[in-house]
């Protein structure tokens, strides 16, 4: 029986277009990518437009109000090949005036041509993966770029565009808590206006995960890597940063509008090769492999590799996990006006252990994570998501 909310599924109003295209994979991604084909962007560009073209009419009624260009490399695209993908999302979907357009990018990426060819397809963030600014940091995880690189790619990036977001990384093998905190000071006092922090994980089916159980590289130990994330909220705690969510800290009005429609539910569409989408209460992921995705779309076939059909409380109890990533929390009410489960009956006994372990606060129906919590957000999204045992 399909299950549909008291209001209808949210309309999206954001896209993902997942680049798979790279220069090299760096040995910690396990992202859908392709490194070194860049002979397959025409490919890549028919095949998004097929898939863009496919996209059901009855779900395209409402402007864009956000677009991410993800990847992958999206700047290994030509700007010929930027302009067609532009003109095929603008023939597919109304984009609102003010929509936010980001582009990830790597700082070597970044020149004059770049920005050109983004500012010319409306783009007005840049997602930079600077990862590091400390030259063994960098040199372990496989980055093509230097500090001097970098800093000079988010100076231009901010001078043509205005909003400069990057990327960091902590817990890189024998990172040091100095090393860290040195990366953070230099990432606040440049020009970016975003930042997200992330730990290194090893993920299965990449050479670090080969290279961890062989020895060559080592995890770094669980305490230091708190002590990591705290040196984090201590650096952009002040001077107009706020943290807003578990791992992105943005100056005012610089909140990334794309992730804060994940985290609400709000639906999104998605093409591109392993690209994920949200659309009438369904889930679907497109084939992971560039090639097969290639395939597939160019023989007029489905590049769909999963759907899954979501129950009213798994949506209420994903509307719960990933609303309170956010540090302002969620009103649990709403999440009862939106699916009709109260989460409050359904979870009290989970909301009790979860406040019993200091990890939220749950009180006149808004539920917020500690600052304990946090540290294990993770832990309560797992517990609002799973039956209780």
């Amino acid at each position: 029986m399909t299950c549909i909310p008291p209001g209808g599924w949210p309309q999206p109003q954001s896209l993902y277009v997942h680049v798979p295209f790279c220069r090299h994979r760096c040995g910690y991604c396990n992202f859908s990518v392709i490194a070194g084909r860049d002979e397959l962007q025409d490919q890549y560009i028919d095949a998004v437009e097929r898939e863009l073209k496919g996209i059901d009419n009855s779900s395209r009624d409402l402007p864009l109000q956000t677009i991410f260009l993800g990847g992958g490399t999206p700047t290994r695209l030509s700007a010929a090949h930027l302009q067609r993908l532009h003109r095929a999302i603008a023939e597919a979907f109304p984009i609102a005036d003010d929509a936010e357009i980001t582009a990830e990018a790597n700082p070597e990426d970044i020149s004059p041509e770049c920005l050109d060819a983004l500012q010319a397809i409306g783009v007005n963030r840049i997602s930079l993966g600077v990862q590091s600014f400390n030259a063994d940091k960098l040199r372990c995880l496989e980055r093509g770029h230097d500090e001097s690189i970098a800093l000079d790619a988010i100076e231009a990036a901010h001078q043509r565009v205005g909003n400069v977001s990057i990327d960091l990384i902590f817990g890189a093998p024998n990172e040091t808590l100095a090393t860290w905190q040195n990366d953070l000071s230099i990432a606040a006092a440049s020009s970016i206006s975003h930042v997200s922090t992330y730990a290194l994980t090893f993920e299965k089916g990449t050479s670090f995960w080969s290279r961890r159980s062989r020895g060559d590289l080592a995890q770094t130990d669980e305490t230091l890597e708190l002590q990591m994330y705290e040196a984090a909220q201590q650096q952009f705690s002040s001077d107009g940063w706020q943290q807003y969510e578990i791992s992105s800290f943005a100056r005012e009005s610089f909140r990334c509008q794309h992730n804060l429609a994940y985290w609400a539910g709000r639906g999104w569409h998605a093409v591109g090769p392993g690209a994920a989408r949200f659309v009438d209460g369904r889930r679907e992921v497109n084939h992971r492999s560039t090639t097969t995705y290639l395939k597939r779309m160019l023989a007029g076939r489905s590049a769909t590799d999963e759907t899954e059909t979501i129950t009213l409380e798994q949506y209420a109890r994903e509307l719960a996990a990933f609303g309170i990533r956010q540090l302002d929390g969620i009103d649990l009410s709403t999440v009862h006006d939106r699916t009709s489960i109260n989460l409050e009956t359904l979870l009290a006994q989970t909301l009790t252990k979860l406040q019993s372990m200091e990890l939220v606060t749950h009180q006149n129906h808004h539920l917020q994570l500690t600052r304990r919590g946090i540290l294990f957000a993770d832990t309560v999204a797992t517990a609002l998501l799973s039956e209780p045992k």
